[in-house]
């Protein structure tokens, strides 16, 4: 009897134990791919075919849930990076862009500084953010990818990202290159491009700007919270207008291009200058 029913839970079992495991990792892929430069966005077939058709770079980036001044969502790095990382994939030609990291450092815990002060900020220990970032780059190098690229759109971001750049490419011997673009994150080179288009700012100290918010704008006007703040009369940040709402998201996809042209270049000279061990 006793072994009667381990014959049944083994036949029960391996069924199971096929669907865990998978189908080949050389099956055929029975469908089109989709037109996305996102990893979550495509089945893993497509993420292979893809690798195998030279999309041989992937895009890390980190963003941030932390305060943004009264009208903007705590996840505005997170929002404007799913339109920003698009343009630079698809710019590069050659990219696809993994899941975008929304937690970072924000500061101290206990007791809090910089933006844990603020309620609705989800901050991560400078070493849990490193680890999470070693991690994704060791899911891609599992991918098969030959590039990764680094990159993040908060001033805290920065040094993890680089570090962990500096760890990989020492461990790996360069194989596969892992690169950090801090031209990415030049905030005050943003700013003086616009004032050079014509777009003059006057601060108001509330962590917001024509910049930010007309990128976020380009990608999900609610993020900038336009109906509430047209009903309240309040559509100026540092003395530029959101309104009309479509000049604003034509600056925003103006903002992306400009961006996307600056790290594409940036990308383009750190792959080209890269060597193995």
């Amino acid at each position: 009897m006793r072994i009667a029913l381990v014959l049944i839970a083994a036949v029960l079992a391996a069924p199971l134990a096929a669907a865990q495991g998978g189908p080949a990792p050389d099956k055929p892929r029975p469908i089109p791919i989709r037109d996305s430069v996102f990893i979550e966005d495509l089945t893993w077939m497509e993420v292979r075919d893809l690798i195998a058709d030279g999309r041989h770079t992937a895009i890390v980036a980190s963003g941030g849930v932390e305060q943004n001044g009264p009208y903007l969502v705590t996840g505005k790095h997170n929002v404007l990076l799913r339109g920003l990382t698009e343009v630079i994939a698809r710019d590069l030609g050659n990219a696809l862009v993994a899941p975008i990291l929304k937690l970072v450092p924000e500061g101290d815990f206990d007791p809090p500084t910089g933006h844990m002060r603020y309620p609705g900020t989800v901050g991560l220990s400078e070493e849990t953010f490193r680890a999470v970032v070693r991690d994704v780059a060791r899911s891609l190098k599992a991918s098969g990818f030959s590039h990764i690229i680094l990159i993040g759109d908060s001033g805290g971001n920065q040094r993890g990202m680089a570090a962990v750049a500096d760890e990989l490419t020492a461990e790996w011997g360069g194989d596969p290159g892992v690169h950090f673009i801090p031209e990415f994150y030049d905030y005050q080179a943003i700013q003086t491009w616009l004032s050079d288009e014509g777009v003059e700012q006057t601060p108001e100290g509330i962590h917001d700007d024509y910049a930010i918010t007309s990128m976020m704008a380009a990608v999900d006007p609610n993020s900038i919270r336009i109906s509430e703040r047209r009903a309240a009369g309040l559509t100026t940040i540092n003395g530029v207008d959101v309104e009309p709402l479509d000049r604003t998201r034509a600056w925003g996809n103006r903002l992306f291009r400009h961006r996307s042209e600056v790290t594409v270049a940036a990308i383009r000279a750190a792959v080209a200058s890269h060597s193995t061990n």
